[in-house]
């Protein structure tokens, strides 16, 4: 056994040795961390440290595949956790503040857990099955090397100093995930952003094949597209998961999310074509699809959301995505004219008005054109309107209307005569015309009415 510059704090450390035949040449540290190591406990108990690291590692890749993946990934992920090994026989042999600060090969490693999309949770549960795996093995030497009359108290006193130890090998490991997955999230963001709005104006001129491979998200596959924003300062990383929970509740089996604004963002999912699943993808107000669940959601968060319908290829991505943005439109003129918020829009439900409000001042003239006294900005004139509106559309049916507004028949029908009073023609004249009017009238408000200085 190599002797060391100065005796371990623990007598028993110096006795750890290895069950097999252990060449410090292989060891996945550099060799000249390899020999600091020597000269501070000595040769055999680094050869303890180098086997226990693959049984660890083993125990590691075993419960979490993911960290491995690849012989490079395997051989990075060694090189971190013997650097840790190594810290943890200096902690026990020097004590914590004899321990060097966390090796690079460690960090190296969280860095690339994050470059390749690696869930944190992910990573600090290979952190806990190495720990345990670790902590049982000095636990099971320091019983066998340490007399019965201190064995409990040493083993005691190990446990607590490994634990400490951990805790802030998890610190400092959390920190470096998080600080690099902001720098990466960025700067990748950054980029996919860029790759996506060329995507969207001018496709023609892209390789879809390429650009599916730098995105990581396949554009021949059939898309629901979805914007989503909020008018509360938020995290960016908030409005991510909620984009990818609600197009997991639409269908969707992979995800591309673009953060293009504080507080917005578009999304796009892949969703079986024509609804393979059973899903409906098409229209929003079925109350027993997903839709009411994922309004519900929404609204808890303080969000909303515009969905696009569904469609295939480039072509079904790109439509998907203006759809949304229209749904997206209209919500915002909706929410101007003081209506109250809906906080799942699909474009099947809104599209005409969307359409309609294309041009907005257009719409607005042909509003008025068509209303006449009815567009003014009053709540007599609004309850005229939003009855009318209804009972065309309720194909004049007292009943249905008074339930939906909540008021008697006999509201209903003086409403309906008092508004064709004003119109002053019939119903029938112009119904369609009429009836879009009234449509636009009762979404956007204040956006398409009689400007203020021309209220009576």
């Amino acid at each position: 056994m190599t002797k060391t510059s100065r005796p371990p704090r623990r007598a028993w450390i110096a006795r750890l040795g290895p069950q097999g035949e252990i060449d410090l040449d292989r060891a996945a540290s550099p060799r000249a961390i390899v020999e600091d190591a020597v000269a501070r406990v000595g040769a055999d108990p680094v050869r303890w440290a180098i086997e226990l690291n693959s049984v660890v590692l083993r125990r590691i890749v075993g419960e979490v595949p993911v960290l491995g993946g690849s012989p490079a990934a395997v051989e990075m992920l060694r090189r971190g956790n013997e650097a840790t090994t190594l810290r943890a026989l200096f902690t026990l042999a020097e004590g914590p503040a004899a321990a060097p600060p966390a090796d690079e090969a460690t960090l190296e490693g969280i860095r690339e857990f994050v470059h390749r999309a690696i869930p944190l949770e992910r990573v600090l549960h290979g952190v806990r099955v190495g720990h345990a795996a670790t902590t049982e093995a000095f636990l099971r030497a320091c019983a066998e090397l340490v007399g019965p009359e201190d064995a409990v108290d040493e083993v005691t006193a190990v446990s607590r100093e490994l634990f400490s130890y951990v805790d802030e090998l998890s610190d400092t490991m959390i920190r470096t995930y998080l600080v690099e997955h902001e720098v990466w999230s960025t700067s990748a963001a950054a980029a996919r952003a860029d790759l996506v709005r060329s995507l969207l104006s001018d496709a023609a001129s892209m390789d879809v094949d390429e650009t599916s491979r730098a995105l990581g998200y396949n554009l021949r596959r059939t898309h629901e597209a979805v914007v989503v924003w909020s008018d509360s300062p938020m995290g960016g990383s908030t409005l991510q998961a909620a984009a990818i929970e609600v197009l997991r509740a639409r269908g969707a089996t992979t995800t591309l999310v673009i953060p293009v604004a504080s507080g917005r963002l578009w999304a796009w999912g892949t969703v079986p074509p024509d609804g393979a699943d059973g899903t409906d993808l098409t229209h929003g107000t079925d109350p027993t699809g997903p839709w009411e669940a994922i309004a519900e959601a929404l609204s808890r968060q303080r969000m909303r959301a515009a969905f696009g319908t569904p469609g295939s290829g480039v072509a079904g991505f790109r439509r998907s995505h203006r759809e949304a943005e229209r749904g997206e439109r209209v919500e915002r003129l909706r929410r101007e004219a003081g209506r109250a918020p809906r906080y799942a829009t699909a474009y099947a439900d809104v599209a005409a008005i969307a359409l309609l409000a294309t041009d907005l001042d257009a719409a607005g003239d042909f509003v008025r054109r068509e209303l006449g006294g009815l567009a003014a900005r009053s709540a007599p004139m609004e309850a005229l309107r939003s009855t009318l509106y209804h009972y065309i559309g309720a194909e004049r049916s007292l009943v249905d209307v008074a339930r939906r507004l909540h008021v008697a028949r006999g509201t209903v029908t003086y409403r309906v005569k008092r508004a064709q009073e004003v119109l002053g023609h019939d119903l029938d004249d112009r119904r369609f015309a009429l009836h879009t009017a009234l449509a636009l009238a009762e979404e956007l408000g204040d956006a398409v009415l009689l400007p203020r200085d021309a209220d009576r």
